[in-house]
């Protein structure tokens, strides 16, 4: 299995405080605590637990000494808010002296640079359809589409990594398949957040609400869970997150995937985006010779004839 990852950590001004986020994800222990709700082996109200091993027991497991290998530092522009200009990433050498170790290996944290752009209006999409090369410098390219015309240009033409789910409201639009699964077939993943989750009751109903609306679409393809915790107290460890996947839907696998595998394939889209500018296949056509050779007796009789 990928190692876990958390793309979404905000990256404010406080570079002390971004420290400690640091070496918290870096340290994050998965605990005992069980997800419960729904679960498709057990009924209503059952407790799912399970741990590295994959288990799917109900007996508690003991606290899971694995951390982040990776994560990315979110700057997000708001064109609603105010006009904004896309800076270059600040390099994660120049905000910390000195990288922390990720829990349970002797390997430093990954940083990666995400750009997160927040769009209310068809025109702010132009910016992601430009050959910015600031914008080209940033690991992951996540867009936060406001609504349903913007999802489906996010899903359909924008060359982005992510495409981010509204979980702190109502969304003002119902999921259709077209686009998801056409945003699927492009390589390009959903996000959903899970720290409005343990903030509040209301966030939490909206959070679970919306990712079952997306889970009844896209089948639990293409989900990546990330945290967008601005304190150490916020963040869950990647078990604990993948028992949260369960109340949006996912299957054990797929919530493990959406801490892990999916994660990676996302930088590795964001790596592809950077450096590639096409694909060029072939294919190989059989020739004449082997056609007539596969070609059972009778017919091969009746060409020659």
């Amino acid at each position: 299995m990928a190692g876990f990852a958390d793309l979404n950590v905000p990256q404010g001004p406080d570079k002390k405080g971004l420290q400690s986020l640091l070496e918290a994800a870096a340290r994050r222990e998965s605990g005992s605590g069980a997800a419960a709700g729904p679960s498709r082996a057990g009924g209503a109200g059952a407790v799912r637990r399970f741990g590295p091993a994959g288990g799917g027991g109900c007996r508690p497991l003991p606290a899971v000494l694995v951390g982040y290998s990776a994560v990315a530092l979110n700057h997000v522009i708001d064109f609603k808010e105010k006009k904004q200009e896309i800076a270059k990433p600040v390099s994660p050498s120049e905000l910390f002296p000195s990288l922390p170790i990720v829990q349970g290996t002797s390997k430093q944290l990954k940083v990666l640079t995400r750009l997160t752009l927040v769009v209310s209006d068809p025109s702010h999409c132009n910016l992601l359809r430009s050959t910015s090369s600031n914008i080209r410098l940033y690991d992951i390219i996540a867009v936060f589409p406001k609504t349903e015309k913007l999802f489906h240009i996010a899903c359909t033409t924008l060359d982005v990594d992510l495409v981010c789910i509204n979980v702190t409201e109502k969304l003002p639009f119902y999921f259709r398949r077209p686009p998801v699964n056409m945003a699927i077939d492009r390589g390009i993943y959903f996000e959903l957040l899970y720290t409005p989750a343990i903030k509040d009751s209301t966030m939490r109903r909206y959070t679970i609400s919306n990712a079952i609306s997306l889970m009844q679409i896209c089948k639990g393809k293409n989900i990546v869970i990330s945290s967008a915790a601005e304190r150490p107290l916020e963040l869950r460890g990647p078990y604990d997150v993948a028992n949260l996947g369960l109340l949006f839907g996912l299957s054990e696998s797929e919530a493990k995937a959406a801490v892990s595998t999916n994660c990676r394939a996302t930088i590795l889209h964001g790596e592809t985006r950077k450096s590639a500018c096409g694909v060029v296949y072939t294919v190989k056509k059989l020739r004449k010779v082997e056609e007539e050779e596969t070609l059972p007796a009778c017919k091969k009789a009746k060409t020659q004839a």
